[in-house]
């Protein structure tokens, strides 16, 4: 009968399986600080597109806030007269000419939206965790500003034209409202001159309805006159940030 002999194996010693043990657990450390290496180099590329895209939103947004401005400035002019314009109309219910450029500023607002891509990209991509603290504490605390402004739009600077709007409508006459407002394709035109308006502006003598429009008007004039320096704050800090910004990174 034949034997079959196995080969003989040589048994491993102590040091034989330390260095083995060195080997894997240098090879699975290096592997691990390289994927650090390469997250943090991913991180340290994303940081710098986060903040050179929300770099070109603040310089659109600047230019952008100055017209809304300067919008804002055209309701003021206008609206500082109101005084005259009362006195003139309680004397004689016919002199509404004062009227017409009161009605056409009085008509809408023009809020002010920042340029939210950047914003909205740090905030559902988590893109704020990789942004250094300081430039990201920078850029929570204009997003705050901004929603403070923009909920002061929404409240207290619509309120004040949607109650002038509303006395408005009670106060002036069908005739000359209609001739007013003309349709042009799929947008409605105001025709604000006495050449257009033939009709009476008022629809009564009503002093008291007249008087309640006058003061909703002046307070519309006092809420534009703020929304217009928050405007004006929001840009001091745009372009503090541009500056801030273009300076740590180069950033033309």
């Amino acid at each position: 009968m034949d034997v079959q002999h196995h080969p003989h194996v040589a048994k491993k010693n102590l040091k034989e399986y330390f260095l083995e043990f060195l080997m894997i657990f240098l090879a699975v450390t290096l592997g691990f600080f390289a994927e650090q290496v390469r997250e943090g180099f991913v991180e340290h590329r994303q940081q710098k597109e986060y903040i050179k895209s929300f770099y070109e939103d603040l310089k659109t947004d600047t230019l952008r806030i100055t017209t809304y401005s300067n919008f804002d400035e055209s309701k003021l002019s206008v609206l500082g007269n109101l005084n005259d314009c009362y006195q003139l109309i309680s004397k004689n219910i016919k002199s509404t000419g004062c009227l017409l450029d009161i009605i056409k500023i009085s008509a809408f607002n023009r809020p002010f939206k920042i340029t939210g891509r950047t914003l909205n990209q740090l905030s559902n991509a988590g893109g704020f965790r990789i942004l250094i603290k300081s430039d990201g504490d920078s850029i929570i605390n204009y997003q705050n500003e901004y929603s403070s402004f923009d909920d002061f739009q929404t409240t207290v600077f619509q309120e004040a034209q949607d109650q002038v709007r509303a006395t408005f409508d009670q106060l002036i006459n069908f005739s000359a409202n209609a001739q007013m407002f003309k349709p042009n394709g799929s947008r409605i035109e105001l025709n604000f001159d006495n050449k257009t308006v033939t009709e009476p502006l008022l629809s009564a003598n009503n002093p008291a309805l007249l008087n309640k429009y006058f003061n909703e008007l002046l307070l519309y004039y006092r809420a534009t006159y703020n929304h217009q320096q928050r405007m004006l704050e929001l840009k001091e800090q745009q372009v503090r940030l541009i500056e801030y910004f273009k300076k740590k990174y180069n950033l033309e």
